[in-house]
């Protein structure tokens, strides 16, 4: 009996070290998981930041992240634009898959009130974290959408993509949500509308004149459905148009609004704030922190200490500003010793657009800008990670890699399995970033306009050649500028684009300006380049399948019902200091 007792006790013992040994293997595990920060400036051009070659904004803690860690030089975004960007960053996903494209002029989300936005079927990589055990939150700029059917649906909403988390604004910075800066949405057609008020409403003066005079005697009836149809005109622009800083430019706190409408002269604080508030709190974590600035998008913030400091103009006050905020971020993340534990990222979410003119940004040597679709000003971005003790300091990385590439990238470094449901179009960049490999796993790059195939970038097995086919260009008003200043910004279906045929081949490794187009004369690799592209592009349209498009006239225009609200509406007003809760 004592033997047997003996034999109990060891075995008891063994199952007692064993258990051991799983939960230190398990808690060695999770505390071997970074953190995450990624940081996203809003229309940010590569050539406005120091460390790629601008040498009158000062930008020393983007700078300094730099030199700490590993600078991408072909860093690309998958859209030119905000809202088709941010989608692919998100999924890992070109936009076209979530329905994130258009086919006409609107391109993003106009209105908080418009019923599309991200899928909520779309996994986005704040989900797969959540499931790793990851807290999650993103402080800034979401504009991806908001409700489907109903007030309070959320179904775009961040905290419905994976977010715990979400304090910012839901749709964007833009020209309405500064007093007196003017109105930057469909400008045309609120002009149509007020245009034809006005002159319904001189049809109504000169027959009540007419009638008053008895040179005509106009019948009140018709007097009555003129001024009625002046006003229903007025209505339809006031309502939508007229108060457009009322219903965009609001702040959240996860599902509740908090201050409508905002108020830029605090916001920045109140962002940082919220920022290190969250790693404070996480700080024992994993978490991940998405900070999504809602600068440097027009309009120019004027702040207090940073107006008027600058070689750049207001721009570069907001550039340099931005790149204090950045210093904030990281110097929380080392004061609060999570400085090896921290995987800390840098981008912009598309280049600087040219029709901002001083106001915008500058794409340094790479041409065309902002919305206009495949050319490298629009899509080529900053992309800096740092993660001391991990990934070395001061190497750069020449390789073609994407926004898309961090899904994959921090979806594998927390632990998690990637979506076998779905087609990824971002690769791990681990390798690349610690140099274990030379090489980047994308051969082919597909670069879109809208809904519509722009150009495609392709980087030959076994070469360091990287060409680009493009089918398509923009039609720049008026001719002969740079821009599409006409319209105030480009467009990617006819009349507004020009086909090039045959389209047009650049060797992007020795011409990154795009400046001198191949030919079978210059360069007699041209028709194999032009002949793989195409089956390229045949292999990749069999990878889409059809799915309900989100950016459509019907899912974009304003819906009262759809309206985020902190009061009765539609007196839809509040300041934070009256709404605010911890969170």
């Amino acid at each position: 009996m004592k033997m047997m007792d003996s034999r109990s006790l060891r075995s008891v013992s063994a199952l007692l070290l064993f258990l051991q040994f799983c939960w230190c293997f398990s808690d060695g595990d999770q505390k071997s998981r970074p953190n995450f920060v990624l940081m996203m400036v809003d229309d940010l051009g590569i050539g406005d930041i120091g460390c790629y070659g601008n040498t009158t904004i000062r930008t020393p803690n983007i700078d300094r992240l730099a030199s700490d860690g590993v600078k991408l030089t072909h860093h690309l975004s998958a859209a030119p634009l905000c809202t088709p960007s941010r989608t692919a960053f998100m999924t890992g996903r070109y936009p076209l898959r979530a329905g994130m494209g258009s086919t006409g002029r609107v391109q993003v989300i106009l209105f908080l009130a418009g019923s599309g936005g991200l899928p909520p079927n779309e996994t986005t990589f704040a989900k797969l974290l959540q499931k790793q055990g990851y807290t999650t939150g993103i402080v800034g700029k979401w504009h991806l959408g908001v409700n489907c059917e109903s007030r309070s649906d959320l179904c775009h909403h961040p905290n419905n993509h994976g977010f715990d988390f979400f304090y910012g604004l839901p749709f964007t910075l833009f020209v309405d949500c500064a007093v007196g800066a003017g109105s930057g949405v469909l400008l045309d057609y609120q002009e149509m509308l007020l245009n034809s008020c006005k002159l319904l409403l001189v049809c109504v003066l000169t027959l009540l004149a007419l009638r008053g005079s008895g040179l005509l005697c106009a019948g009140w009836r018709l007097l009555f459905h003129l001024s009625a149809a002046a006003l229903i005109c007025f209505l339809l622009w006031f309502v939508p148009f007229g108060l457009l800083r009322v219903w965009n430019c609001i702040l959240m706190r996860n599902g509740e609004v908090v201050e409508q409408p905002m108020n830029l002269q605090t916001l920045n604080s109140r962002l940082m704030r919220e920022a290190e508030q969250f790693m404070e709190r996480h700080r024992d974590g994993p978490f991940l922190l998405f900070v999504s600035f809602p600068q440097v998008h027009t309009p120019m913030l004027v702040t207090e200490g940073f107006a008027g400091k600058s070689r750049h103009g207001l721009y570069g006050d907001n550039v340099e500003e931005v790149d204090w905020m950045v210093g904030r971020v990281v110097d929380t993340i080392d004061r609060l010793g999570l400085t090896e534990k921290t995987l800390l990222y840098f981008t912009s979410d598309h280049g600087g657009g040219i029709e901002e003119g001083p106001r915008g940004g500058w794409n340094g040597i790479y041409r065309g800008g902002k919305a206009m679709g495949g050319w490298d000003g629009g899509i080529r971005v900053p992309g800096i990670f740092r993660w001391p003790g991990r990934l070395a300091a001061g190497r750069e990385v020449a390789e073609p890699t994407s926004l898309m590439d961090v899904f994959p990238t921090v979806v594998k470094l927390a632990g998690g399995e990637l979506p076998k449901d779905r087609l990824l179009d971002g690769h791990d960049l681990m390798p690349l970033l610690e140099g274990s490999s030379s090489r980047s796993q994308h051969e082919f790059m597909f670069h879109y306009c809208g809904m519509y195939l722009n150009a495609v970038r392709w980087h030959p097995q076994n070469s360091s050649s990287i060409y680009k086919v493009v089918f398509f260009s923009p039609v720049f008003s008026p001719a002969g500028s740079s821009g599409c200043f006409s319209t105030g910004s480009c467009m990617c279906h006819k009349p507004h684009v020009t086909y090039h045929s045959p389209p047009l081949v650049f060797l992007i490794s020795s011409d990154p300006s795009e400046s001198v187009p191949l030919t079978e004369q210059t360069d007699p690799r041209v028709p194999e380049v032009l002949q793989r592209v195409q089956r390229a592009v045949e292999e990749h349209r069999r990878s889409l399948t059809p799915v309900e498009m989100q950016l459509t006239w019907r899912k974009t225009l304003w819906r009262p019902w759809l309206q985020p609200c902190c009061g009765t509406f539609p007196y839809c007003t509040c300041s934070e200091e009256d709404t605010h809760t911890t969170g």
